[in-house]
């Protein structure tokens, strides 16, 4: 077994990249405060080809310093689109004809592996602050919560993290019947 050099990964350029077509996945960042994990949420979602990320209320935007650092350049490729609050965000996504769901501990949460979806079903899912998580205000607008299932003791995840889970989850498809 010999490791691939970048030549042999066959890397889609920027423009490829915009052109091909996307998973009907798009994720939504509400009050991010890091700018770290907005940028590695960036290179998650375009190493998954995700449709677009969402940025809403103080999360930041590119172009920025510390987004451009952990991001590597997904932050070109990835379409993303500002919204003052999430509630426009949310607004749009269900004229677009998304289900739309947090991404959070809550009564009646749907753990991950559970989550019932068919092929082709377009899917929002918003991951909410380091410390307070999604608001309460936006999980009434969704159709559900989505929840990880952890079974350590501390039972969060950094936000990077839970969107690397969560999108895996997403790309893998649906579950079988």
């Amino acid at each position: 077994m010999r490791k691939l050099s970048m030549d042999e990964l066959n890397r889609m350029s920027v423009d490829e990249f915009k052109e091909s077509v996307k998973k009907p996945v798009i994720v939504v960042l509400e009050n991010i405060r890091s700018a770290y994990n907005v940028g590695s949420v960036f290179r998650t979602a375009d190493a998954f080809l995700m449709e677009a990320i969402y940025i809403c209320g103080y999360t930041c935007k590119p172009p920025h310093k510390e987004i451009k650092k952990t991001a590597l350049g997904a932050e070109d490729s990835v379409s993303w689109k500002h919204f003052e609050n999430t509630n426009l965000a949310i607004h749009e996504l269900q004229e677009l004809g998304y289900r739309v769901f947090a991404v959070e501990q809550a009564e009646g949460s749907i753990m991950l592996n559970k989550l019932n979806y068919l092929p082709g079903d377009k899917i929002a899912v918003i991951f909410g602050n380091e410390v307070t998580g999604v608001e309460q205000e936006t999980i009434r607008q969704c159709e559900g919560c989505i929840e990880i299932p952890q079974f350590g003791m501390k039972h969060s995840l950094n936000i990077a993290t839970a969107a690397g889970v969560v999108l895996w989850e997403l790309v893998r498809g649906p579950l079988a019947p």
